[in-house]
């Protein structure tokens, strides 16, 4: 308990730290909404999938803030991106293997449980990808207990779901509360097949959603969401943004702001 604690203070000092330090943002509610991918994390001292690249993204106001979630080979939900991480494999490796990783941040590659209590103070949604997991029964406990978690933390109302994965997406919808927004990256499935599954739209890579732009139309027509990722360049921006795109995912959020203003 005293480490939970601790961590919810130190992500307390850490946003107070950015509010008072870095520029702010402001978005109408027309407007293409900004993703901080894998956090906001190329200023000094953040990390990819970081407690400071979420608190540094909440700070310049972005809409949402990605992260990425595993199950370890003990049933430890953990946050990181890669499949394996400095020589360690997230869905195979024992906890104690996988949370002795230091980021390039100093930080130690956060429990799920830890980083939900730290970021709890912050207002920025969660965008939550649940990696495709070779074990889809692990998978699938993953999500229910990651659904857990966010309720225990009075996070649901603020967390929006993605996955690679179709198995997880039909469980995400499942398990998730009604309403949860869950959006699906693979890129091989028509608006009207989202719609038809309950998903709340899709987001899907730059390279896809350039060989089918009518997609985005397509989309509005069935009242779902559109999302592209991971998107750097400011000429991209401005196509997706052209196209009516509602989210962006970048690592350069404050680019994308800059030409949002």
């Amino acid at each position: 308990m005293w480490r939970f604690r601790r961590c919810a203070f130190a992500g307390f000092v850490l946003m107070v730290f950015f509010a008072l330090t870095a520029p702010t943002y402001a978005q109408g509610s027309g407007m293409t909404k900004v993703i901080a991918h894998r956090g906001h994390w190329t200023p000094a001292g953040a990390a990819q999938n970081s407690i400071r690249s979420f608190i540094k993204a909440d700070s310049i106001n972005c809409y949402g803030s990605e992260f990425d979630i595993w199950m370890t080979g003990d049933d430890v939900p953990v946050v990181n991106h890669d499949t394996s991480f400095k020589g360690v494999v997230m869905e195979e490796s024992p906890s104690g293997d996988v949370l002795a990783v230091i980021l390039d941040n100093g930080e130690t590659l956060p429990r799920l449980d830890n980083f939900l209590e730290a970021i709890r103070p912050t207002s920025t949604r969660l965008i939550c990808e649940v990696k495709s997991h070779k074990d889809k029964v692990k998978e699938q406990k993953l999500i229910k207990e990651t659904v857990k978690m966010m309720e225990a933390n009075g996070l649901s109302p603020r967390v929006e779901y993605i996955t690679f994965s179709r198995e997880g997406l039909l469980n995400l919808i499942k398990y998730a509360p009604d309403g949860t927004p869950v959006y699906y990256l693979n890129g091989d499935m028509t608006p009207a097949e989202l719609k038809s599954v309950g998903a709340a739209g899709f987001d899907y890579s730059l390279s896809t959603v350039r060989k089918h732009p009518e997609w985005f139309d397509e989309a509005r027509k069935l009242g779902l969401k559109t999302n592209v990722w991971t998107v750097d360049d400011e000429a991209d921006m401005q196509w997706c943004i052209d196209l009516g795109a509602d989210f962006i995912t970048t690592n350069r959020p404050e680019r994308l702001f800059r030409l949002l203003w």
